[in-house]
């Protein structure tokens, strides 16, 4: 018994970068990342295929309405579970999916509702995978740790944004969709042995003041309840979705649109988009080796105030270096900004509705935020990129007036290691 305390206190005061566990649990999560994109590559392509430009966007769009509309049961699923199980499951349903899609294109040509119902059940399964990934890392490391683990999370992700296209290309141009399609199912098989040899930890015990769990119903509107009673957590959960309502619209669609007003061309758009991937990546890599930032909360309403000014102003400049530096400034930011408030959600929420709360942060990305992106094309192509930019960062702002209005926001830390 001494000897397990022991384990567990060296444990504790390991930095998560060098956490065997952790990186575990990282490598699964990239080879799952990755796996990801090389399935939509796979997916994207095969639509072309077959099909026109509306079918292809229609097929690749049918994943995220299911993915929408289910992911806060799969919150609640990740609460009643251990969600490593959850994400074992799903995982396993991803690679036995993808594997029998390829199967049937070697032996046949695909389909256009045949890809459809694919890319439906693949956002269903998502939609329990997201959740419980989201309420795994406080189960893995010590709660002075999230910070670097959300870094190292971001990070991840980045890399599987960056490697995910060109290996699911490679292999179709090596051995066709049916080829794409294997390598994003072996990636997923990858995962499972990994996420084997995580330990998990506990979280304590559940607050007895609680609801006792009920159906997936009234657990569901629970959990909704405890996110709007919370000091900290509901206030942090409308600056996250005020912010991406505001900003994203405008840094997926309304960039590429800048770009065609100014005839920067392809080259151009892709420097914008690698220098805010750079800052985004520069960002998490600052939280993972720092593992803590001083005044979390004032640090998270300034650097959203520094995002939103960015993308109001990035439309105003004139020349492409400047929008490159630009995009970088708010890419540094907005990933300072999301770590911060994905962080301090975590240690924050009671472990009776860790992946309910994430699940509701989740939605506010994957499902409402891409809302805007019609209204946002629409409105440049009605009065231009300067005057939408500068509204949508105005709008985006809000996120500072509801963080620096509420006390908890201001006063919020994150966790330090203790000395004692």
């Amino acid at each position: 018994m001494a000897n397990a305390e022991k384990i567990l206190s060296a444990r504790a005061t390991t930095p998560a970068y060098r956490d065997g566990n952790v990186l575990r649990w990282l490598a699964a999560y990239t080879a799952s990342l990755v796996g990801d994109s090389v399935y939509f590559v796979a997916l994207g392509w095969s639509a072309q295929e077959v099909a026109g430009p509306t079918e292809v966007g229609l097929v690749m769009a049918a994943g995220a309405l299911p993915r929408a509309l289910l992911m806060l049961g799969g919150g609640v699923v990740a609460d009643r579970f251990d969600p490593r199980r959850v994400i074992l499951g799903s995982d396993a349903l991803r690679c036995f999916l993808i594997l029998t899609v390829s199967a049937g294109i070697a032996l046949t040509a695909p389909t256009l509702w045949i890809l459809a119902i694919v890319a439906v059940l693949f956002g269903i399964v998502d939609a329990l995978f997201v959740p419980a990934v989201g309420a795994l890392p406080p189960r893995i490391t010590s709660p002075d740790q999230l910070a670097r683990v959300t870094g190292m999370r971001t990070l991840s992700m980045r890399l599987g944004q960056i490697a995910g296209p060109p290996i699911g290309g490679l292999a179709m141009g090596l051995g066709g969709t049916a080829a794409s399609f294997t390598v994003a199912g072996l990636l997923f098989a990858l995962s499972l042995p990994l996420l084997l040899t995580v330990r998990i930890r506990s979280l304590g015990e559940r607050d007895p003041a609680l609801p006792e769990p009920g159906t997936v119903g009234t657990d569901l509107l629970d959990g909704l309840r405890y996110i709007r009673g919370h000091r900290l957590i509901s206030p942090l959960v409308a600056v996250g979705a005020i912010c991406e309502l505001g900003l994203l619209g405008t840094l997926n669609v309304g960039m590429v649109l800048l770009n065609a007003e100014r005839g920067w061309g392809p080259s151009g758009y892709g420097w914008i988009v690698s220098s805010f991937g750079a800052g985004a990546a520069a960002s998490a890599a600052l939280l993972a080796i720092a593992g803590w930032l001083p005044r979390a909360g004032l640090m998270l309403a300034g650097t959203l105030f520094a995002a939103c000014a960015g993308a109001g102003a990035i439309a105003l400049v004139p020349t492409l270096w400047i929008a490159s530096v630009l995009a970088a400034v708010i890419g540094l930011n907005a990933g300072v900004l999301g770590s911060l408030v994905n962080t301090l959600i975590q240690t924050a929420a009671d472990p009776a509705y860790l992946g309910g709360v994430t699940s509701v942060v989740m939605l506010t990305m994957v499902g409402f935020a891409p809302l805007s992106y019609p209204m946002v094309g629409a409105a440049i192509g009605f009065w231009g990129a300067a005057p939408v930019f500068v509204a949508c960062g105005m709008f985006a702002s809000l996120g500072v007036v509801i963080a620096l209005a509420s006390s908890a926001v201001r006063r919020a830390e994150l966790p330090r290691r203790s000395c004692g």
